[in-house]
């Protein structure tokens, strides 16, 4: 009775929480003159894909620059929080356990006052509206995540590997990029990946650091629906739709991986 219990208590919950992802792929697939009905149709009656239609219409150079934007803050970040996670986690400089703490504070920090930072730079030199200072400004809020991610993971690889390898003949780079990084995938895996999702959902930056050019991401294309006098929800949720679509396959595909990863260095043998 009791595992009964259990079981309608989850699947009642994961319903409450997956009823805002039904309810947006509902409004994509409802007629525009049907949008304002009272009460509103909980099921589409009459299904149009008018919003998907105009989303691969119109929406494809937001959704590129989403793409070269998120790929290249995974690649920004990963180059810079490996390295660093693996000097905090196995050569362990003076001052280590200060840096770790400066990266986690650094976690607390508004992404909204860091984007007012960034623009009176970006204006200075003439960089907004470019897909490599949104790449800049997108991985200072993922590097140190990653650091900290990559560093639990990395002082989870035995000493006697590192040991072993340094007595082959290896150097502290060698060791890294051989043993260290291979044994760390899990790690990288999930660093990468929550690095993605930030960049590919991002809007403080995006909206604060964009001067009024054609290069946007995704998160401000979806403000071509919107107006002072009209909202196009159909088109607005079928954007949304499609944006979730990479998140959602880059999420099913490194699950296995993330679950290792998150609980990295959470329990000493």
């Amino acid at each position: 009775m009791i595992r009964r219990w259990r079981t309608a208590v989850g699947l009642v919950l994961t319903a409450v929480m997956l009823f805002p992802v039904y309810w947006m792929v509902n409004v994509s697939l409802t007629p525009a003159g049907r949008m304002r009905k009272s009460p509103p149709d909980w099921f589409p009656a009459a299904p149009t894909f008018e919003g998907y239609e105009r989303v691969l219409r119109e929406q494809l150079p937001y959704f590129a620059t989403s793409l070269l934007v998120a790929l290249g803050t995974v690649a920004l970040t990963l180059a810079l929080a490996a390295p660093s996670a693996y000097a905090l986690a196995k050569l362990r400089p003076r001052g280590h356990r200060a840096l770790g703490f400066v990266l986690l504070v650094a976690q607390m920090i508004p992404g909204i006052i860091m984007a007012l930072g960034f623009y009176g730079i970006y204006v200075s030199l003439g960089i907004t509206n470019t897909a490599w200072g949104l790449v800049l400004a997108d991985s200072t809020i993922a590097v140190p995540f990653a650091v900290l991610i990559l560093t639990s993971f990395m002082a989870s690889v035995p000493d006697e590997l590192v040991q072993a390898a340094t007595i082959d003949g290896a150097g502290a780079v060698r060791a890294f990029w051989s043993v260290v990084l291979p044994a760390s995938r899990n790690g990288v895996v999930t660093a990468g990946l929550f690095s993605f999702l930030w960049a590919w959902s991002d809007f403080v930056f995006a909206a604060t650091l964009d001067g009024g050019g054609s290069l946007r991401p995704l998160t401000l294309g979806i403000y071509r629906y919107i107006g002072n006098n009209n909202q196009e929800w159909n088109s607005i949720m079928a954007t949304a739709v499609v944006a979730s679509v990479p998140a959602a396959v880059l999420l099913v595909l490194a699950q296995r991986f993330v679950a290792a990863g998150v609980t990295a260095g959470a329990v000493k043998d």
